[in-house]
């Protein structure tokens, strides 16, 4: 009787538990849906009381054409702001995939304070979303998390402020994946984004939100985060544009990933913030905006480099290292091609291509970017779930990391390619120092671009995973991020330009795609693309770093030669 009793006392404790979470997840959402509401409302008034307004000429323009019309007077913030506000609903951009979890509702008062100033910064007037976890003044950063739903932030990060002293107009927050270590864009609090382009597919992740906006036409412009392919990921699966720059050059908070312990990921693996957005050109005006004198004035551990436009705009013929597969992950054909096609538009246009192969990417995987980030065992994120429930989505990956060590370390000798996944979640923070690894990065580094220089390249032209996943894959194919994780290990500014769409043939010789291995993990990533013909294809543009012009200058010469 006792027994019984006890038995039913934890399972009630844990029913109430559960019920507690769920509660507040309720109210995350209902908190959300008032949000959306009052900004219908208000761009629903502003309609009516400037009825005159061409929201589908303001809708239609790019970044810089916006820019100059709003600096001219032509235009005004408030048209462009509500227009974007309105679009968000009018064209049901998030009932239909559900990627804005909040309403910046400041963005009204920030209008009215912008009208008043006198200088117009590089980004007036220009509406900006906001991926969740950023620090917004008077909103969660919630992370996917139920345990940070209740963590008003006091102010808001240090490039949101540059944003808003460049004239931007931060006006919605983006969802996300649970923790951010995940492709994919579910968590169980605001639910799962889809692909506005294929709602069959996935926008991919972490940025996943952001990359359905702005691709489903309801921001212009994103600022995401990248520690493994969370803005290149998202920009290929929905064919938009997006820089992940060197670590630092942009200012990155490492508690901003909130599930990590610092010492734990973010010196073993650097993350940085970057744009998003659907041309080249705003990325590098963006860029350009941020790297100014009050990011070097707030953050000083920023270096003070302004943006170079003579390298941006420059048209010297470049020497281009690529490879079209990475020895790790065999690259889908659609992948393949947009190598293939992008290298010869390059030659043609008098650029000279070299063939490249990155140095041990076995060892990078399996060494320095997953050892990187499971330095601990993977204890801290899952210790982090305590008073949590986990994602459906991230429940494969989380069940690996949970298992007993000696399970790890049998199933790590038995299984490949997660093999570093099961290594690594087995080790033991203290068996492997952190100045160890830095070391092994750097060595690793230096080998990298002394290759790099033999071969005199100026920019490397290489894959990035696509295109878009089918729901549920994501969480299942942690190792095929090879292809961008390589240069948060090396800290290389990178960014993704679409340049083709999947057709009829890629589709047709996937059906014969076994992958280097030919194990259930090529299998996977087989089913994880297929069905997804019309989508977008892109390629990754590589520089070294601090060299994120030039990056900027290639991707535009990239995306020229593509359209």
């Amino acid at each position: 009787a006792l027994l019984c009793s006890s038995a039913a006392a934890v399972v009630l404790l844990k029913w109430l538990a559960r019920r507690q979470i769920q509660q507040k997840m309720e109210e995350a959402r209902r908190t959300r849906d008032l949000a959306l509401e009052r900004m219908e409302k208000a761009a629903h008034r502003f309609k009516q009381e400037n009825p005159s307004t061409q929201t589908a000429h303001v809708l239609s323009l790019t970044m810089v054409e916006l820019v100059e019309k709003l600096k001219e007077g032509s235009l005004s913030p408030e048209s462009v702001l509500y227009s974007y506000m309105g679009k968000v609903k009018a064209l049901e951009v998030t009932r239909e995939v559900n990627c804005v979890i909040d309403f910046i509702h400041g963005c009204e008062d920030q209008l009215q304070k912008l009208k008043k100033q006198k200088e117009k910064g590089l980004l007036y007037g220009i509406p900006v979303s906001i991926k969740d976890h950023i620090n917004c003044k008077g909103h969660v950063s919630s992370g996917g998390m139920v345990k940070f739903l209740g963590q008003v932030k006091e102010e808001d990060s240090v490039i949101v402020q540059v944003l808003k002293s460049q004239g931007a107009i931060p006006f919605v927050k983006t969802n996300i994946p649970q923790t951010m270590i995940n492709y994919d864009c579910s968590n169980l609090i605001f639910g799962q984004t889809l692909n506005p382009l294929n709602h069959q597919k996935s926008p991919g992740g972490s940025s996943g939100g952001e990359g359905a906006l702005i691709a489903g036409g309801g921001s212009i412009l994103g600022i995401g985060s990248d520690v493994a392919g969370s803005i290149r990921l998202p920009s290929s699966f929905c064919g938009l544009c997006g820089l992940k720059p060197t670590g630092n050059r942009i200012r990155y908070i490492p508690t901003s990933i909130l599930f990590f312990h610092p010492l734990t990921f973010v010196l073993a693996v650097t993350g940085m913030m970057g744009p998003m957005a659907r041309d080249v050109d705003s990325l590098a005006l963006c860029m350009k905006a941020l790297l100014c004198e009050e990011m070097f004035r707030l953050d000083p551990t920023v270096p003070p480099i302004p943006f170079d436009e003579e390298v941006y705009t420059s048209s010297k013929p470049l020497r281009i290292g690529y490879y079209e597969g990475d020895g790790y992950f065999q690259p889908s054909p659609s992948m393949k091609r947009a190598i293939q096609q992008t290298r010869k538009l390059l030659q043609d246009a008098g650029h000279t291509l070299v063939p490249f192969a990155p140095p041990k990417i076995d060892y990078v995987v399996d060494e320095l970017f997953t050892r990187g980030i499971f330095s601990d065992g993977a204890a801290h994120l899952v210790d982090c779930f305590k008073g949590d429930i986990v994602d459906p989505n991230l429940k494969s990956q989380f069940n690996t990391y949970r298992l007993p060590v000696l399970v790890k370390r049998i199933l790590a000798i038995i299984l490949k390619p997660i093999v570093s996944v099961l290594h690594h979640a087995a080790s033991i923070s203290a068996s492997h120092s952190m100045d160890a690894h830095a070391h092994l990065q750097q060595v690793y580094r230096t080998e990298f671009i002394a290759k790099w220089r033999k071969l005199r390249l100026d920019v490397i032209l290489c894959p990035v995973l696509g295109p878009a996943f089918n729901h549920g894959y994501a969480g299942k194919l942690f190792a095929a991020t090879s292809y961008t994780n390589l240069y948060n290990v090396l800290n290389f500014p990178a960014g993704v330009v679409p340049v083709s769409t999947v057709t009829r043939a890629d589709e047709e010789e996937l059906k014969h795609y076994r992958g280097h291995y030919g194990d259930p993990w090529d299998k996977r990533l087989k089913e994880a693309v297929e069905g997804a013909m019309g989508l977008p294809v892109a390629v990754q543009c590589v520089a070294l770093p601090w060299q994120e012009e030039l990056c900027l200058r290639f991707m535009k010469e990239v995306e020229t030669l593509a359209h």
